[in-house]
């Protein structure tokens, strides 16, 4: 892709690893700004229909009635969150969401879950370009307390993350993984 003409984000969903000094790297700044403000206001909400409304701004898209999100919450960006019905999110939650979030109906997420769509390379001299990968919470997954699901990982329909595991493969559906890093413990129903 030409670096000039093709939109960061756009770049950087296809694979792109894209350098802090990039000329479009203010379009990045310019979200996590308006985030910046609206995570006070999140994080100092007195109920849970408020904490939905301003998350709902923050991320662009209306979250369902039947959807909860205890605060502290914390994102950098959020725009690229996607957050389906009837989900739980419990308090402490780091979501750093340029790669893309998506949690499915029905998920249980535990107290201080990171979910890190985002991550810099291995090497010295690339160190200060950002990269991202998608993350996929699919369908009635459970996401255990203190559990840290890294770029690129799609946890299966019905799958429990336990916790305190650092994820960072793909979790089947129907199964348990935990430890550092997780590693499949069981199938389950």
């Amino acid at each position: 892709m030409n670096r000039e003409s093709a939109d960061i984000f756009d770049r950087m969903r296809s694979g792109e690893l894209v350098p802090m000094d990039d000329p479009q790297y203010h379009k990045i700044f310019e979200v996590v700004s308006q985030t910046i403000k609206l995570s006070n206001k999140l994080n100092n909400s007195t109920d849970i229909d408020q904490i939905r409304d301003t998350l709902s701004e923050i991320i662009g898209n209306q979250i369902d009635k039947s959807t909860t999100i205890f605060t502290p919450f914390h994102t950098n960006f959020g725009r690229f969150i996607r957050i389906g019905k009837n989900v739980f999110i419990n308090l402490g939650c780091t979501f750093l969401d340029l790669g893309g979030i998506t949690i499915e109906d029905e998920v249980l997420i535990g107290p201080k879950v990171s979910l890190l769509s985002e991550f810099h390379p291995l090497e010295p001299n690339e160190r200060k370009k950002l990269g991202v990968k998608p993350i996929i919470i699919k369908r009635n997954a459970w996401i255990g307390a203190g559990a840290t699901i890294l770029p690129g990982v799609i946890v299966g329909e019905n799958s429990v993350v336990a916790a305190g595991a650092m994820v960072s493969k793909d979790v089947p559906p129907n199964s348990v993984v935990g430890g550092i890093p997780a590693k499949l413990l069981k199938t389950i129903g």
